[in-house]
C-alpha cells in the first residue's frame, strides 16, 4: 500500500499530506522537527491495517506551507484543526512524533477535539525557556540551523547540517579526527551527485540518516524558531498539558545524560512525572531504544498504537 499525496488548502492552512485510505478509524501523523512525513512510511502499510492513516507535512517542512511568521505551535495547531474538521471530519487518533508531540498536544488541548493522543518522546519542558540549553537538541539542530542563518558560505543547509551536527561530540575524539573530514567529504559527492534525494553517507548509522528523511525541504528557520523560543507562542507547556481530558497514550524512549551534563533525550524522567501528573487519562509504554521509536522500534510501536485502535 502506497500512501497517496495530496494538498489541502483552507482558510487557516497549507498542508500537503499522505493517506492510505479505509473504512477504519483514522489516524493522523505529525512528524518531528526537521524529517518530513516520509519519516512514518515504513511504519504505514501496518496501520493501515488497523487505522484509515493519514501522514502530515508541518509548516516550514515538506511541501506545505513555507512562511517563517507561522512557525509556532499555535499557527501549526490551528491549521491541523482545520484540517481535522475539514479533511477527516471524524473523531481521531492524533500522534505526534517529537515537536509533532507538541503540536498534536495544543490541538488536543482545544475544546473542539475529538479523539485520543498518542505522543511519541515529545520534549515537554526540556525545550522551553532556559531549559531548552541543557538539553543535545538545543545543541544540535536550533544551533546549527542559527548558524547556517548567520552565514553566506554555505548555502546546502543538509550538507552544512551534517558537517556541524553535535552528533560529532558522541565520537571518541580520535575517532572523531580520522572519520569525520572523510565522512563530510563522501557526504559532499553524495550531494553533488544526488541533491533531489535524502542524504546517504557509508558506515553512517541507520537511525542517523533517518533524521535526514525529507530535510531537503526542511526550513531551518523553523529551528531558528526553537532557537529564540518563538515556537511556543508564549504558551507554557504546563497550560497545554493541564488541557487535555482525551485518553492519551504516551510513548517514552531511553533516557540518559551525557557526561558534559546535556539531556540526550526528549524530556528527563523529571519531566515526564510532571507529563503524567498534568494530564489525567495517561497510559505510559517505555521503550528501550532512540529517539524516533517508529523507526527504531516499529513492530513495538504498532503493537502500542493499537491499543487506541
Amino acid at each position: 500500500m502506497k500512501p497517496e499525496k495530496h494538498y489541502y488548502e483552507g482558510r487557516n492552512a497549507g498542508l500537503q499530506y499522505y493517506e492510505i485510505p479505509n473504512d477504519r478509524k483514522p489516524l493522523v501523523l505529525l512528524h518531528a522537527q526537521g524529517v518530513d512525513s516520509g519519516s512514518f512510511f515504513g511504519v504505514m502499510p501496518e496501520l493501515a491495517r488497523h487505522f484509515h492513516v493519514y501522514a502530515v507535512d508541518c509548516y516550514g517542512h515538506g511541501g506545505s506551507l513555507h512562511d517563517p511568521a507561522r512557525y509556532n505551535v499555535a499557527d501549526i495547531g490551528n491549521a491541523v484543526m482545520d484540517f481535522l474538521q475539514h479533511v477527516v471530519r471524524e473523531p481521531v487518533c492524533l500522534l505526534g512524533h517529537s515537536s509533532g508531540g507538541l503540536i498534536a498536544a495544543y490541538v488536543a488541548s482545544s475544546g473542539s477535539f475529538r479523539g485520543s493522543l498518542v505522543l511519541e518522546d515529545p520534549p515537554f519542558f526540556s525545550c522551553q525557556g532556559e531549559a531548552r540549553k541543557r538539553t543535545f537538541n538545543y545543541a544540535d539542530l536550533p544551533t546549527v540551523c542559527h548558524a547556517f542563518l548567520s552565514q553566506e558560505e554555505e548555502r546546502d543547509f543538509v550538507l552544512y547540517y551534517f558537517t556541524h551536527q553535535r552528533l560529532w561530540q558522541l565520537f571518541p575524539e580520535s575517532a572523531r579526527e580520522k572519520l569525520r573530514p572523510k565522512l563530510i567529504a563522501a557526504a559532499a559527492r553524495y550531494r553533488h551527485r544526488h541533491p533531489e534525494r535524502n542524504l546517504w553517507v557509508p558506515f553512517w548509522p541507520k537511525a542517523g540518516l533517518a533524521a535526514y528523511q525529507g530535510m531537503n525541504a526542511y526550513d531551518p528557520r523553523f529551528g531558528e524558531a526553537f532557537y529564540t523560543d518563538r515556537f511556543h507562542a508564549g504558551i507554557a507547556h504546563e497550560d497545554l498539558l493541564r488541557g487535555i481530558r482525551c485518553p492519551t497514550l504516551f510513548l517514552k524512549a531511553r533516557t540518559e545524560i551525557g557526561q558534559d551534563g546535556l539531556l540526550l533525550a526528549a524530556l528527563s524522567e523529571e519531566d515526564l512525572r510532571r507529563v503524567l501528573a498534568l494530564v489525567p487519562d495517561c497510559s505510559l509504554v517505555r521503550f528501550d531504544c532512540g529517539h524516533a521509536i517508529h523507526i527504531e522500534e516499529p513492530k513495538a510501536f504498532v503493537s502500542a498504537l493499537l491499543t487506541m485502535a
